[in-house]
């Protein structure tokens, strides 16, 4: 505690029991970070993207693994300044807030799908996407801890909240998605003028004198109105592990900065993922019921990140080995079927 305390990044310390409620991070160090993603941005899309392609495979795990590898290495940073049980608090959030973002990856497939967006302008659609994820969890980052520190008795709410998203994720229909009938589209069609197919990577064009909007501000708006259904999942999901807004925020943001790249890298791969749904849900469950007990027993947060890895892993695991054989199947490679005549000694009838 003590070299948490002399540290420059803390600017006061407590002896409040709630995880990450004992630190106020300093102003600069805010700013700092905030600088820092607003570097990786600019440095994302007037370098890395700068010119409008279709993001190749091999391209989208590279940036993928940058990413991830990044994300990662701020436990570092987290452990030399704010200490080792912030460390903790920081890469159980990103672990949650990566593995509920891979079903928003796949609703951004649908999307594009829908608008039969170009490949080469996907990026750039997702990049402002983020851009205005970022800005949006920020308020409601620091909304979920104001209502938890003035209302204590919320977090029984956000706990039964996530234990109710937790049923509904499991019991969700993939092909339930339909972005045609999302309020928020049909109110940009009905009020913002726009034209009838892209132009080139732009959100708007003037014509005739008149600004109007293309159908890419469409998909834009779109992107937006997920992630804060999705927001309203994992705000609260973070939030039962710390109630630093500091470590949320970051947690968050770099969790959310490889989201394009793992689009790119996963979106084809939707149908190999059959039991997503059900590990986000154990997920959800297991932290909307930490949430509500954590009155009366406290669960390490080390512990919450071993449960959480374990259960991402065994669920990609297990998807993958189902959807092996499904396929093994439906190419008439039926698994654990003898070859040889049965000991009738006639051959199957048919």
């Amino acid at each position: 505690m003590s070299a948490v305390l002399s540290s420059p990044l803390v600017l006061a310390v407590s002896n409040a029991e709630v995880p990450g409620g004992d630190i106020q991070v300093a102003p600069w160090a805010w700013a700092a970070f905030v600088g820092f993603i607003v570097f990786l941005l600019v440095l994302d899309l007037k370098v890395f993207h700068r010119d409008a392609h279709a993001v190749a495979p091999k391209e989208a795990l590279r940036f993928s693994i940058f990413w991830i590898a990044l994300g990662v290495a701020f436990t570092g940073v987290v452990w030399a300044t704010l200490g080792s049980a912030a460390a903790s608090q920081y890469l159980t959030g990103y672990v949650i807030e990566k593995s509920l973002s891979i079903d928003n990856v796949f609703v951004w497939a649908v999307i594009f799908s829908y608008f039969a967006v170009p490949n080469q302008y996907q990026h750039r659609t997702l990049f402002w996407g983020i851009f205005g994820a970022l800005v949006l969890r920020a308020i409601f980052i620091f909304a979920g801890v104001a209502l938890l520190e003035a209302f204590g008795w919320i977090i029984f709410v956000f706990g039964a909240f996530l234990i109710f998203t937790a049923w509904r994720i499991a019991h969700h229909d993939e092909g339930e998605v339909h972005p045609e009938r999302n309020p928020v589209l049909k109110l940009v069609r009905r009020f913002v003028p726009s034209t009838s197919d892209y132009r080139n990577d732009h959100f708007f064009v003037i014509e005739a004198g008149k600004r109007l909007a293309t159908p890419l501000f469409a998909v834009l708006v779109m992107v937006e109105a997920t992630d804060v259904i999705f927001a309203v999942d994992s705000i609260p999901a973070i939030l039962a592990v710390t109630r630093s807004e500091f470590i949320v925020f970051t947690s968050n943001a770099f969790a959310i900065l490889g989201l394009r790249a793992l689009y790119f890298l996963l979106a084809g791969y939707q149908g190999r993922f059959i039991y997503l749904n059900q590990g986000l849900a154990v997920i959800l469950a297991y932290v909307g019921t930490k949430m509500i007990i954590a009155e009366w027993f406290h669960i390490p947060t080390v512990i919450s990140l071993a449960v959480i890895v374990v259960v991402l892993t065994g669920t990609v695991l297990l998807s993958l080995r189902a959807s092996a054989r499904m396929e093994a199947e439906s190419a008439g490679e039926p698994a654990d079927e003898p070859d040889s005549i049965p000991p009738s000694g006639r051959p199957d009838e048919v």
